[in-house]
């Protein structure tokens, strides 16, 4: 299994969504106030100074309007977009944010910060006279902590990178990696994080452990989810699963959630019958009393249907059916690995996720709408990873209930399908519009005698069609480089 993981205590990116909820329009009162007090709460336990002046500081607080530092209470507006590596939430409405800036308070905070850098830096110094080069390594590792700790972020990576360049134990050197990616992800910074997964990558392949290499699988699948990769992200999310032990990435909850849906907006319905509908860690979740007493025994492994191939004849849906209730809330504390994580899940409410998996594979397109809905209220909106990408995966989502639909016919009536789907024609019109004119749907619309006519090529021509694009892109790359060199040979002459 190899060494334990180190450095995994620090940053705490559940700090990193409470700061996202006391920002985001979406939440609730309730929510708000429960993500300030928690915030207040861990800031004056481990004397979080840099990062409370980052967050509230009447003039350099990100919380806080330009140019306000009359204010003794931090406030954020949309008309001053914050950076792209911003921990907070951003393109929506104004909102106050009741974060009050306390100066005694942050100097206190400053003073034990410094109290404690004397110490580490005593701890080195009799580790340099008295100990060898492991101790003076510890020491260093106790000041990186320390400034992960506190949300110091440039003066964190620079201490992680030069306990790196002094370290020559593998294992080590991806726990530094790993600290280094959580801290780009605490602040939002995707490039950071993209540069060190590479570099994760390239120390695993050259033998790192089991744990760490699933570890690393569960951090690649994160970013790729936050760039919108979620095509890249499904399979690696999904194999998480069942081995997951990243639990300073995420709680096991908010992975399943994560799983769930890049699986559903990227499969093919036959990966997406057998890797999530019937996978049995997502059963043991969103299943009935039944599938989840077989998930957890063991007794559920691809489902009698995991060879299905074919659509459901959505002339066989039954639009009035309602999905079997899944359970309202599901603590994953006990779930998805032996390590325990550190503190307890609050229970999630599945059932809009569970209506989503299940109305999407049984064709129950009117509930699929509703579940979709329900996805973007409870899960889309409300989380930092997601909410970047909800408008993206709502429409892609559509998308993929219109695709399924029409695949079973040559022709449907609008006014029919518009009943299926439980929205009205004008709004089925205008939608399938879009994505027939970007060529997501291989239909068109007769409006006038309120039809849907599909024509999907079959594979001879589609091919014939391809190799004629690609032909015609190549032929014109060669003109413009048979111009490049005729006039390179003029300059010449």
């Amino acid at each position: 299994m190899g060494s334990d993981p180190q450095y995994a205590k620090y940053p705490d990116l559940s700090l990193a969504q409470h700061i996202f909820t006391l920002t985001n329009s979406y939440s609730t009162p309730v929510s708000r106030q429960t993500s300030l007090k928690k915030l207040q709460d861990v800031i004056s336990e481990h004397k979080m100074a840099p990062l409370y002046r980052y967050l509230a500081h009447p003039t350099d607080g990100c919380l806080n309007t330009a140019g306000e530092s009359s204010t003794r209470k931090a406030s954020f507006s949309s008309s001053r977009r914050p950076p792209t590596t911003s921990i907070i939430s951003g393109r929506r409405p104004s909102i106050d944010v009741e974060f009050p800036w306390d100066e005694e308070l942050y100097e206190k905070l400053k003073a034990d910060n410094e109290a404690e850098l004397e110490t580490f830096q005593k701890e080195e110094e009799e580790a340099a006279e008295k100990a060898g080069e492991t101790e003076i390594q510890a020491a260093r590792g106790k000041r990186a902590e320390f400034w992960s700790r506190v949300g110091e972020k440039d003066k964190a990576l620079s201490s992680y990178e030069a306990i790196f360049e002094k370290t020559g134990i593998l294992g080590t050197r991806i726990d530094l990696v790993l600290a280094i990616i959580r801290t780009g992800i605490f602040f939002n910074d995707k490039l950071l994080v993209k540069k060190n997964i590479e570099r994760a990558k390239t120390l695993v392949e050259s033998g790192g452990d089991w744990d760490r290499r699933n570890r690393l699988k569960a951090y690649q699948g994160l970013h790729l989810l936050t760039v919108r990769s979620y095509s890249l992200a499904a399979p690696l999310l999904l194999d998480s699963l069942s081995t997951f032990t990243s639990y300073e990435l995420c709680s096991y909850s908010s992975l399943v959630v994560y799983s769930v849906l890049a699986g559903s907006v990227s499969l093919k319905r036959v990966d997406f019958k057998s890797k999530v509908v019937d996978a049995p860690e997502i059963r043991a979740i969103l299943g009935d009393g039944e599938d989840k007493l077989a998930a957890l025994s063991g007794a559920v492994a691809a489902g009698p249907g995991a060879g299905d191939e074919e659509m459901k004849d959505a002339s066989n849906t039954n639009t009035s059916a309602t999905p079997t209730p899944a359970p309202t809330a599901v603590n994953l504390t006990a779930l998805g690995s032996s390590t325990a994580p550190q503190e307890l899940e609050a229970p999630v409410d599945f059932t809009p996720l569970a209506g989503l998996v299940r109305s999407l594979y049984m064709g129950n397109y009117s509930a699929f709408f509703l579940a979709l809905a329900a996805v973007e209220e409870n899960f889309l909106s409300q989380d930092r990873y997601l909410y970047e990408h909800r408008g993206w995966f709502v429409r892609e989502m559509r998308l993929r209930g219109y695709q399924q639909l029409l695949q079973s016919y040559r022709v449907v009536g609008l006014g029919s399908m518009a009943k299926d789907f439980g929205i009205s024609v004008d709004f089925l019109d205008r939608d399938l519009a879009k994505f027939i004119a970007a060529d997501r749907i291989p239909c068109t619309i007769d409006r006038v005698n309120g039809i849907i006519e599909t024509n999907r090529p079959d594979d001879k021509n589609k091919q014939y069609s391809d190799v004629v694009k690609q032909g015609d892109s190549l032929i014109t790359k060669l003109q413009k480089y048979g111009q490049a060199v005729r006039l390179r040979g003029s300059e010449r002459g």
